[in-house]
């Protein structure tokens, strides 16, 4: 019998068998990667996260999946950057520096932005890129019919008459550690109630006095619409919320030009700018992919 004969069929067809995995694996190679950009879920987050999205899919030949509007925020979208289901999201520096590396309040801006850079980069392999240029602090706002009757004007005005009135907030502000709990410990706030409400309902709820205080953004685009009295934080207990792109670390190793790119968002987006932007979306209704495109548009960073 010979041997090298009968084995010639066997061998061809492994052979085959070997060039077909090998062509398959080269053609897994062309498919375009894909990247997950998130975000929390109110109209700034989605703009920007709009804004990421586009500029990787106008730019790049990389795939983008959103998960825009994530209940509960950072303490939901960090740990999934973590374990690296979600790879780019817009967040912010008071955020990052108090609630996800838990230090101590900073004043100096700046450093707490270059501190917060840091670690993120030692701890968790994430990046923090170039600031948008905005500062989205927290608010506590009531109606000025409302200030004005009992004569409230600060957090502390307030904290005195805290037992007779109702505070709402969504779901994240809650969780994070400088958000109600230490922002009730700060000026011994005692309110009559605090209840929770969905982000996009809580200028509703103080219009139907359903709640009298609700805490907002310094960046709301709804804040020109409503006759509110911003109080003054004179404790200084909120430091600043600059926004910026953070990347995982990995995600950079593999397409280094993303942080170029990305970058181009930093030093464009001032206070207000956004709350234009805001506006747009909150107070007009339009969707926040147009604005964020016509924003992208208007400024050069991508064609028309």
């Amino acid at each position: 019998m010979d041997i090298k004969k009968e084995l010639r069929p066997l061998v061809k067809k492994i052979s085959c068998m070997i060039l077909i995995l090998i062509f398959a694996c080269i053609g897994c190679g062309k498919k375009r990667d894909t990247l997950v950009v998130a975000s929390k879920p109110h109209a700034e987050q989605y703009i920007l996260a709009e804004m990421i999205t586009l500029l990787i899919e106008v730019h790049t030949d990389i795939k983008v999946e959103q998960k825009l509007g994530i209940g509960g925020g950072t303490s939901n979208i960090h740990p999934a950057m973590e374990k690296g289901e979600i790879d780019i999201y817009p967040e912010y520096t008071g955020t990052g520096w108090l609630f996800v590396l838990k230090e101590n309040l900073m004043d100096d801006s700046e450093k707490m932005y270059d501190e917060t850079k840091r670690k993120y980069l030692e701890n968790y392999n994430i990046h923090w890129l170039n600031l948008y240029g905005f500062n989205n602090t927290y608010g506590l706002a009531l109606k000025k019919s409302l200030a004005e009757e009992l004569g409230i004007k600060t957090y502390s005005d307030l904290a005195n008459k805290s037992g007779d009135l109702i505070f709402g907030a969504e779901y994240d502000f809650y969780e994070r550690e400088d958000g109600y709990t230490g922002l009730s410990k700060a000026y011994d706030f005692e309110f009559k109630d605090a209840v929770e409400l969905d982000i996009g309902l809580k200028y509703d709820a103080i219009e139907s006095n359903n709640v009298d205080v609700i805490n907002v953004f310094s960046t709301d685009g709804l804040l020109s619409k409503y006759n509110f009295q911003i109080l003054e934080d004179d404790r200084h207990y909120f430091p600043a919320y600059q926004g910026a792109t953070l990347v995982r670390g990995e995600v950079l190793e593999k397409h280094p030009k993303l942080e170029d790119l990305l970058n181009q968002l930093g030093g464009k987006i001032d206070d207000k700018v956004m709350i234009e932007l805001n506006y747009k979306v909150e107070g007009e209704n339009e969707d926040p992919r147009e604005v964020a495109k016509a924003f992208l548009i208007e400024n050069g960073l991508i064609q028309e």
